[in-house]
């Protein structure tokens, strides 16, 4: 790579390099969602990490899969051709964090519009 030509992500290789290449990638994204796989298992069966911290390790090892997969497989990057699929992945992302609110907003409040036990057991009888 010469100083004039800019880095590329994995996903942005241009359109003339061969087939082979484009494998190659995939299988870079195959061997880390692998490991991460692998190392997510680890970590929850084992005893060498400190318990509490298993969740938490297991959350950044899911985030670190999600990156392996949008930017190996989906080709996801920040390039000036991919700002629509960026934008896509934005929009979904709030969607799911609007709906998950919802429904843990809606749980929690769940028991302050239910009757009383005592007045379903009084409706029954």
């Amino acid at each position: 790579m010469s100083a004039s030509e800019p880095d590329t992500a994995p996903g942005d290789e241009p359109v003339e390099k061969h087939e082979a290449e484009g494998v190659g990638t995939y299988l870079i994204g195959l061997g880390l969602a692998s490991l991460l796989t692998v190392v997510s298992f680890f970590i929850s069966g084992t005893t060498l990490v400190w318990g509490p911290s298993i969740p938490v390790a297991l959350v950044v090892l899911a985030i670190a899969q999600m990156g392996v997969h949008l930017v190996f497989f989906l080709h996801m990057t920040t390039g000036p051709d991919n700002v629509n699929n960026v934008m896509a992945l934005a929009f979904g992302v709030l969607i799911v964090l609007l709906v998950l609110t919802g429904s843990l907003w809606i749980m929690a409040h769940l028991n302050h519009n239910m009757i009383p036990m005592d007045q379903m057991m009084q409706m029954q009888r």
